[in-house]
């Protein structure tokens, strides 16, 4: 299995912060935001890692990045010319996954505990995706997954009135299908390529599963996210946690 982090966009809602360097170089305890996602894949056994980023800071993310031999993993990198959404961003990785299974991070999404359990399931799983979700006081701010007793029935995106409070956090798991899928969403009303719209592509199929993040997460996008993950950082000095057992079910 391959990794891809993404780590584009402008940052805008992390400005002025962001207006000399890109979001995932700011710190987060006593690393650069990136080093944490980079740490997560390695620590789940994932070694072959693309980057994807902008155009404006690419020589800072590869300054600060080099080979990856500091993390003992081998990267890549590939420019996404202009923001056009999650799924734009991964379609960038199709080349790089070489039909093979990839395990996606959002650049900005911090975990206390090791990924490598959810990373494990996926493994086993014989088809589909895996995607994760955690429970959020705010729903409306994150694509929100409808679930009954076993399944996500539905991803709703950033709904005024979220039929749970489940947000779907940023890491997605998938095979290689997930390429087909983007070619055959269309954009949404902002004009971008949705994560949400490939995900229900899957549901539609009955090809996605779930867990339940065990442990503390958050974005750190938001001026009070960003504050959120350097807490939690800080309050385990940039180790990531280890865990052996899956949360269960809702």
């Amino acid at each position: 299995m391959k990794g891809v982090i993404l780590a584009g966009g402008k940052g805008t809602r992390l400005m002025p912060l962001t207006k000399a360097t890109n979001k995932h170089l700011l710190p987060v305890g006593l690393e650069p935001m990136i080093f944490h996602p980079i740490r997560q894949l390695a620590g789940a056994g994932i070694t072959d890692i693309l980057v994807v980023t902008s155009t404006d800071h690419m020589g800072d993310v590869v300054r600060c990045l080099g080979s990856g031999a500091e993390f003992g993993v081998e990267l890549t990198y590939r420019v996404q010319e202009k923001a056009g959404g999650i799924a734009e961003a991964l379609a960038l990785a199709e080349g790089f996954a070489a039909g093979g299974r990839i395990c996606v991070i959002l650049g900005d999404n911090v975990f206390q505990y090791s990924i490598k359990p959810y990373v494990d399931a996926y493994r086993a799983q014989e088809t589909g995706a895996r995607v994760l979700l955690k429970s959020v006081e705010d729903p409306r701010s994150y694509g929100v997954a409808a679930l009954d007793e076993r399944h996500v029935i539905e991803i709703q995106e950033k709904p005024e009135e979220p039929a749970s409070d489940y947000a779907v956090v940023g890491l997605y798991l998938y095979g290689r299908e997930v390429f087909d899928h983007i070619r055959n969403v269309e954009p949404s009303a902002r004009g971008e390529l949705e994560i949400t719209a490939v995900n229900n592509r899957y549901i539609t199929d009955g090809a996605l599963q779930y867990d339940v993040v065990h442990g503390e997460w958050t974005d750190a996008g938001e001026p009070h996210t960003f504050l959120q993950a350097n807490e939690l950082m800080f309050g385990q000095d940039n180790k990531i946690l280890g865990w052996n057992i899956l949360n269960k079910r809702r």
